[in-house]
């Protein structure tokens, strides 16, 4: 709610301890010129600072990186070195001051209704004409006289995960360019992981990540006694992809033709190619990735197969995978994973991704690049899905009274029994708020720990089954899901029990999202609205005529 403060004209004369030429003097020795922005921001800053209790410790907030931040560092203690300003860039023009502890405060921002009295200020916010066009003195002359008439002051709460203080880690020295950085479990730093803001010049490092380890050939007919240096791999078109040399093995005189027919005229020995600790072979490399993949229920498969190592699930579940970090090992040079998508329901035995280095050799600078990502986080772990108590809540006037009869137990019931859930009890309830809400006490009491409600989840004024669910006490609801057929399916909880809304559209499509979100439900894999909005992107069912779900693209 906004606050009521004195506008005398007087008093918006002065900005903090300055009169508004000594403000504007101080603005352009710290900002560069006397921004309009800059000068601004002083009125705000004086009003929040005229709000706040004397003497006490205060940090600040500010919702945009242009100009404001200034007016915070030149009036108040609070700046980015000493860590009690920070930026939540929401790109409005506003800040907030608050008490340290207890995050008890005030916010200040612009009344854009009252910035229409001032034609040059409202064309400057709305940047509604050039800054060549615009009259400069003008425009400060109004911002002057406006001062904190066109501010609005809110009392405000900051959330307390806000008001941690956040250590900055440790100080670790980077492996690659030698220097120190602050982190907490990162072992080099963001820039040599490729998120710097400049590359080294062209002489320094032209394409110094891609260029190869130079090995000496040698021809076939003069490679006999040598030692394999790598596999050498046969290929048959539809028939046959395997090594029919391995690494460390001795080349015979036998051998020669067979390397010949195979497209083979030089080989690469042990003998001629001592490798420097500079590069990791692909066989080493591969097994540190894989094993530092797996996670919870995955095991790396044997030893490395042409440079590759798999990875297979150890039980039946859910496979979650770690995206983000698996995006960001495959950005690494020379290196890479593939895996299935993740929620794929997998089962004991079947193999869920590879990886490799790309070159035979790859460089030592890489590999420790890769292998920090992952060693952040497991990239690849397997959910089991639990045996569900599911009670079913069947709702609608025309079920209750007997005039059509049910089919929905029979579809929900068929789902849960393919992942060995039992549905252990139901209940029918006409369309009454009151009578679902205590339906679903009876179910939890019966030893349920799932509940699925069916139909009554529309915009209709007689569906109330997303009402009565409340009332039953339902908490972290979430309505709506980009995905057809099933929109309107709803998830929520009632202490334990986990609860789900099913449209009633699953009378009559085979698959809906009550498919797709049943197997993270029962993995106990929390689902946010967030995770609802990325299945967007595969949430529409084809509805082919022969179903192959979910053998398809839906959900993926």
């Amino acid at each position: 709610m906004s606050e009521e403060y004195d506008n005398n004209v007087l008093e918006h004369q002065r900005i903090g301890a300055y009169s508004f030429e000594e403000f504007l003097k101080l603005a352009e020795s710290f900002h560069g010129y006397a921004a309009p922005g800059i000068i601004l921001g002083g009125f705000m800053v004086d009003l929040a600072m005229k709000h706040l209790p004397e003497g006490d410790f205060f940090d600040a907030i500010c919702e945009t990186s242009a100009c404001l931040p200034d007016a915070i560092q030149l009036l108040t203690p609070c700046t980015y070195g000493n860590g009690w300003l920070r930026l939540v860039d929401s790109s409005r023009y506003a800040l907030s001051m608050y008490e340290k502890q207890s995050g008890e405060g005030v916010r200040v921002s612009l009344d854009l209704s009252l910035l229409r009295a001032w034609p040059e200020f409202n064309c400057w916010f709305f940047k509604l004409k050039p800054k060549k066009e615009q009259d400069s003195k003008r425009l400060l002359n109004e911002i002057k006289e406006a001062g904190y008439g066109v501010c609005r002051l809110q009392r405000i709460n900051i959330h307390p995960d806000m008001l941690k203080q956040k250590s900055r880690g440790q100080v670790n020295v980077c492996p690659l360019c030698g220097e120190g950085f602050r982190s907490h479990h990162a072992a080099i730093c963001p820039a040599c992981l490729g998120d710097g803001y400049f590359s080294l010049s062209e002489q320094q490092a032209e394409g110094a990540d891609l260029q190869p380890l130079k090995l000496k050939a040698r021809p076939v007919e003069l490679a006999v006694g040598g030692t394999a240096l790598h596999d050498m791999t046969k290929i048959v078109p539809g028939k046959l992809k395997g090594a029919l040399f391995k690494e460390g093995q001795n080349i015979t005189i036998g051998d020669v033709c067979r390397l010949q027919t195979m497209g083979k005229q030089h080989v690469y020995l042990q003998e001629e190619n001592q490798i420097g600790p500079d590069w990791v072979h692909e066989d080493e490399a591969a097994i540190s990735f894989a094993e530092t993949m797996k996670g919870s229920g995955v095991i790396a498969c044997g030893r490395p197969h042409e440079g590759k190592m798999d990875l297979e699930a150890e039980s039946d579940g859910l496979l979650v995978v770690e995206s983000e970090h698996l995006n960001r090992f495959n950005q690494v040079p020379e290196v890479m994973c593939a895996s299935l998508k993740s929620h794929t329901l997998v089962y004991k035995g079947q193999k869920i991704a590879g990886t490799r280095a790309i070159p035979l050799y790859m460089r030592k600078t890489n590999f420790i690049r890769a292998m920090d990502i992952l060693g952040q986080t497991p990239l690849f772990q397997i959910r089991p899905l639990k045996k569900a108590s599911v009670g079913v809540l069947l709702t609608g006037n025309e079920v209750f009274n007997g005039l059509v009869e049910d089919q929905f137990l029979p579809i929900i019931s068929k789902k849960v029994n393919r992942f060995d859930c039992e549905v252990v009890c139901s209940e029918t309830v006409a369309d009454d708020r009151s009578m679902i809400t205590e339906a679903i006490g009876r179910l939890i009491q019966a030893g349920a720990d799932m509940i699925v409600a069916t139909a009554g989840m529309s915009v209709d004024p007689d569906d109330v089954t997303r009402a009565g669910i409340m009332d039953a006490g339902a908490t972290d609801l979430i309505y709506g899901a980009p995905i057809l057929p099933g929109t309107m399916i709803m998830l929520a909880r009632i202490g334990a029990v986990q609860v789900v809304g099913v449209p009633a559209c699953a009378l009559y499509f085979n698959v809906t999202s009550f498919d797709l979100l049943l197997p993270r439900l029962l993995a106990e894999i929390p689902i946010t609205r967030q995770d609802l909005a990325q299945m967007g992107h595969g949430g529409f069912c084809m509805q082919c005529r022969q179903c192959v779900f979910p053998r398809c693209a839906l959900g993926r």
